[in-house]
């Protein structure tokens, strides 16, 4: 059977450092820290009191009235907003394209927390009366999201969301990816959302000591490859991209970011929440998806690490690059744009492969920023884009995305020919 051909038509996000395209590539280049002071609830009590929340949002400047927003979790509502951009984008016109040759896969991580929290919380607060909202569940529920993405564009193709931590919208890709080379799907639109600054995510990943607490020093928290890194930094938002059938794109004139070239899935089989610490499946992962797409080692030129800027997570994933490409890991470039933008859970991989595009399209690197001290366990020799954003031009490049549980997802992306 001959495989199709896949490309990227169409990219759209909300998140911390970007509520659009044009403003997320922007403050990629420059290195703007997205770390604020949480303003979502009382954060007196909690060991960490910042993450990177969305700037300036609100749902009625995307088109979503109160009536609407009552129904519908956060993490669905950023869903919308970057999918509108996506489509626009893409100039896809949804009337005029077969809709049960169009999907919708995405992922996420926690879903719609915020919604169950409350919902519990007022059980409760009302002596145990159970008088839930009908719409509990359906905002709550992780696949509502590319389920009203599907019933407001009117696509009938595959539709469903994928869980796996925060390597979920890098599965959601890969899925979306091999749909489309089967032949099961002309266009899926496919990436992550999440809404996950809320106090269970926060104290939850406070109890699992996964959040840096570096109140004092807030903006720059999020410091991978750093000696004094403690953590990570919790982010939201979406990251949506609509991968189409290259023939398809062709013959109604799409512009072409780039095409997708393989995907690899792995796991650890290691620990609930620490990485293998010889990197051994993140090494596996990054192996598969370019043998998959039949990338060499030496053709790589970038890869947007997961680099959580947790102590033993760097370190994992750089052993991982270093055993895998040899003495080519100190000829590509490096970076975590978790350092910017926080990490955004289960939406993570969707917002990075974004940052993936821009340096294939634009020959831009993003840094890795808040870098200041070096640790003597990593190799500084490997070019980590340290503070600074690189030009350089990207023919392929990898995004990497591991969750809790040993989840690993890596997906390559390369110039299109």
């Amino acid at each position: 059977m001959q495989l199709k051909r896949v490309v990227i038509t169409g990219i759209g996000t909300i998140n911390p450092i970007g509520n659009n395209i044009a403003e997320y590539f922007g403050n990629l280049d420059i290195g703007l820290s997205g770390a604020e002071l949480i303003t979502r609830f009382d954060t007196t009590l909690f060991k960490t009191k910042f993450a990177c929340e969305i700037k300036d949002y609100d749902p009625a400047k995307y088109g979503i009235d109160r009536k609407e927003e009552r129904k519908i979790d956060r993490f669905t509502q950023y869903a919308f907003i970057a999918t509108a951009e996506a489509i626009n984008d893409s100039a896809l016109d949804t009337q005029n394209i077969h809709p049960d040759r169009v999907g919708v896969i995405l992922g996420t991580g926690i879903g719609g927390i915020e919604t169950l929290f409350n919902e519990i919380v007022g059980y409760c607060e009302s002596g145990n009366i159970p008088r839930f909202s009908p719409f509990l569940i359906p905002k709550m529920i992780p696949d509502i999201a590319p389920g009203m993405i599907s019933m407001k564009y009117g696509f009938r193709g595959p539709n469903y969301t994928t869980v796996s931590a925060c390597a979920s919208s890098t599965h959601a890709m890969i899925d979306a990816f091999n749909t489309i080379r089967l032949g099961k799907a002309d266009v899926i639109v496919t990436g992550g959302s999440e809404a996950g600054i809320t106090i269970p995510s926060v104290g939850g990943f406070n109890s699992a000591q996964a959040l840096s607490t570096n109140n004092e020093n807030f903006k720059t928290a999020s410091r991978p490859f750093d000696r004094t890194r403690d953590g990570f930094v919790m982010g939201e938002g979406s990251g949506i991209l609509i991968f189409e059938e290259y023939e398809h794109a062709v013959a109604r004139g799409a512009k072409i970011y780039c095409e997708v070239a393989g995907g690899g899935m792995t796991a650890d089989a290691y620990h609930i929440t620490q990485p293998h610490p010889d990197g051994l499946g993140a090494a596996n992962v990054m192996k598969f998806a370019l043998e998959d797409g039949g990338i060499a080692l030496e053709e790589v030129d970038y890869i947007n690490v997961h680099g959580t800027a947790t102590p033993l997570g760097d370190i994992a994933e750089l052993k991982a690059i270093i055993s895998l490409f040899g003495e080519h890991a100190y000829k590509l470039n490096i970076s975590a744009t978790k350092s910017m933008t926080g990490h955004l859970l289960g939406a993570t991989g969707a917002v990075e492969a974004l940052a993936c595009v821009h340096a294939i399209c634009d020959g831009i690197i993003p840094p890795t920023i808040n870098f200041e001290h070096e640790d003597p366990e990593i190799d500084y020799k490997l070019n980590l884009t340290l503070n600074k954003a690189q030009k350089r031009e990207v023919n392929v490049a990898i995004n990497n995305t591991f969750g809790f549980g040993g989840h690993n997802s890596s997906v390559v992306f390369k110039k299109i020919r």
